[in-house]
């Protein structure tokens, strides 16, 4: 029987780049100007007097995703174990049931939600535990080369390796993976229903980044990619900064292996994990935990919003 968590555990919540690996990650800044500094993965990772470490111990990246992710969702206790579930069914879909012990993103790509959650549980009689969430953009149908966004367990692996953004402008003065040294991670090849003519499936890239910062970023919440999740710049930094994704990548660099993709500085917990979860829960009218961008903002969106990744 597991243990009680501890009330500190238990609080709610363009083109590739050729950086190398000595190139630090921009580091997660606290939000509040004078906050403390958000904590690091030796902190949150912190031995007991008997020298283990506490899987629950992973819930306290609960701070550094508070201090550091500007966009960010006030999810009520009872959606968060709704999305919980809706998280375990996909896994156990995938024979994933028993998976646990590192974090899993899940993103909701319902019109009326357009949501990304990390999550967490220590054991697979563990309750899933939600460490933070924001909104997000995925693919918006109707047009030419347009796709919903694929549904499904998607395992982040260094087969299809990420990379990174330039931070230059498209023909649309727009820059479609956000400002230089954002991160892509790279889903590789999915079947996914393409939104135009007759429909049907066919291949895409499947793709999770960020996306301009000053153009577009202000529109998540609504749908408006080609398919793949855009994310804001500072939950694409704080993903790439703890390797919340990172599992296998942290294999093969600890085996020696030189990945320019990871920053020298990345600060990864010993509960990285590997899978995006897509699902829908097709709400029928918007939560209010969940705001769509203003009618302002939605009126500034600029020529070719849609086309930027």
């Amino acid at each position: 029987m597991a243990r009680p968590i501890p009330a500190s555990f238990a609080a709610s919540s363009g083109a590739a780049s050729g950086a190398t690996s000595g190139t630090p990650t921009p580091t997660p800044t606290p939000v509040a100007t004078g906050a403390s500094p958000a904590p690091t993965a030796s902190e949150v990772a912190a031995p007991d007097a008997a020298g283990a470490v506490d899987p629950r111990r992973a819930l306290l990246l609960r701070a550094a995703f508070a201090q550091t992710v500007t966009r960010r969702l006030q999810v009520p206790a009872a959606i968060q174990q709704e999305y919980g579930q809706r998280l375990q069914a996909a896994l156990q879909a995938d024979q994933l049931g028993n998976l646990s012990g590192e974090y899993v993103v899940l993103v909701d790509r319902c019109a009326n939600v357009q949501a990304l959650f990390i999550y967490f549980r220590a054991t697979p009689s563990d309750a899933w535990s939600m460490i933070g969430a924001s909104p997000v953009a995925t693919g918006r149908p109707g047009e030419f080369d347009h796709f919903v966004t694929p549904l499904g367990v998607f395992e982040h692996t260094p087969d299809n390796m990420d990379y990174r953004a330039e931070g230059t402008m498209n023909e649309n003065n727009i820059r479609g993976y956000g400002k230089r040294d954002m991160r892509i991670f790279d889903l590789g090849w999915a079947q996914g229903e393409r939104g135009w003519g007759r429909g049907g499936m066919s291949q895409m890239r499947f793709q999770m980044h960020a996306t301009d910062p000053d153009k577009l970023e202000p529109l998540l919440g609504i749908r408006h990619s080609k398919g793949c999740v855009r994310i804001p710049a500072s939950l694409n930094v704080f993903l790439d900064h703890y390797g919340i994704l990172d599992a296998e990548y942290q294999t093969l660099a600890e085996s020696g292996k030189s990945l320019w993709v990871l920053h020298s500085d990345r600060q990864v917990t010993p509960w990285a994990g590997r899978y995006i979860v897509v699902v829908d829960s097709s709400r029928k009218t918007r939560p209010g935990w969940s705001p769509a961008p203003s009618g302002k903002t939605r009126a500034q969106m600029p020529a070719g919003a849609d086309t930027a990744d």
